[in-house]
């Protein structure tokens, strides 16, 4: 059963002003003893897909999640790494945050565009809630 709790709370907290990767993974980091507050400044670096437009910031959190369900176990944590990216990117087209979005918010340009379009208000949080429900479904 999918948590609406979770995922609306991961929405708030990127509404809030934190980045995605933070977003979700400090709603499911207190499951496995690990505080709200440092759950936040783990995933502090992790948004925008790593400021590089690589992997997008809200798989990025949740798959810190995922590890800390799965991870003392590789062959666990691959599968399970692989499924969720797997279903992220047939639920969204992909997973790489500048395919997602349609720029590289690691320019300048990418930034002005995205922005331009509303894309970190409109479009991110339905990264979030996607990543943070198949987290949910996952863990």
């Amino acid at each position: 059963m999918i948590n609406m709790e979770k995922i609306n709370d991961a929405v708030q907290l990127f509404e809030d002003g934190y980045m995605c990767s933070q977003a979700v993974f400090a709603v499911f980091a207190p499951d496995f003893g690990i505080s709200k507050e440092d759950a936040l400044k783990i995933g502090a670096c992790f948004g925008s897909g790593m400021r590089k437009a690589e992997v997008c910031g809200a798989c990025t959190g949740a798959l810190m999640a995922l590890g800390l369900k799965y991870g003392d176990s590789k062959a666990e944590s691959n599968e399970a790494c692989e499924k969720f990216l797997d279903e992220f990117e047939e639920e969204n087209g992909s997973y790489i945050c500048r395919d997602l979005l349609g720029c590289d918010i690691s320019t300048e340009e990418g930034v002005k565009y995205a922005l331009d379009n509303n894309l970190f208000n409109e479009f991110c949080p339905k990264m979030v809630e996607s990543a943070t429900k198949l987290a949910e479904k996952l863990l």
